[in-house]
């Protein structure tokens, strides 16, 4: 289980783990399996973790007034999930965070996470990479959003995620892509044209 995580560090960091290090990760992250359609977070609870998921699906979400859900993430193998604003700023969550498939994940909370920076140096690189795609990811998306029509949007995500249209429904790719699932549907037919 541990495997795909430190390979992930690894790749990431550029910078060869010990097995110091490694024995240490591993005693650390504590593995977790959830059901399709259980909760890692709910709304209005405080984001203790953050997991790396092993095996599975996820997504992260908001039901507004009307009872819609509006879908902010979708996690697949080798994503992390959790709530960056509420673990950090010890405030409840605004989303929902839920197995889409059975999924297994290795979580760690915050302390622990900036403990293990303090003593491997390649975690320190990692989140630093992570966080500057992550950064480059979301400019684009909102970029995309505010500009592009919403077949030039569902053409970046088929390109960008394959993989997400293999294993999530229309239904939450449309609402990830902030269109009706009716218009999903007319997109992908005249894609198949």
């Amino acid at each position: 289980m541990y495997k795909n995580l430190l390979a992930y560090i690894n790749q990431y960091a550029n910078l060869p783990l010990t097995s110091k290090e490694e024995a240490l990760i591993e005693a650390t992250f504590q593995p977790k399996k959830l059901r399709k359609k259980q909760y890692f977070l709910q709304e209005g609870d405080v984001c203790k973790n953050v997991g790396f998921i092993v095996k599975g699906a996820m997504r992260q979400y908001s039901i507004d007034d009307k009872g819609v859900e509006h879908i902010v993430h979708l996690y697949i193998e080798n994503y992390w999930a959790g709530d960056r604003e509420s673990s950090i700023m010890l405030t409840p969550s605004n989303y929902n965070i839920d197995a889409w498939e059975d999924t297994e994940m290795l979580i760690i909370t915050r302390a622990e996470m900036l403990d293990l920076m303090e003593k491997i140096p390649a975690l320190v690189k990692m989140i630093r990479l992570m966080d500057e795609r992550n950064a480059i990811a979301n400019q684009r998306r909102l970029s995309s959003t505010i500009s592009n029509t919403a077949e030039k949007r569902y053409e970046e995500f088929a390109d960008n995620h394959p993989q997400f249209i293999q294993r999530f429904p229309q239904h939450i790719i449309a609402s990830f892509l902030g269109i009706t699932k009716e218009t999903l549907s007319r997109i992908r037919k005249q894609a198949m044209k």
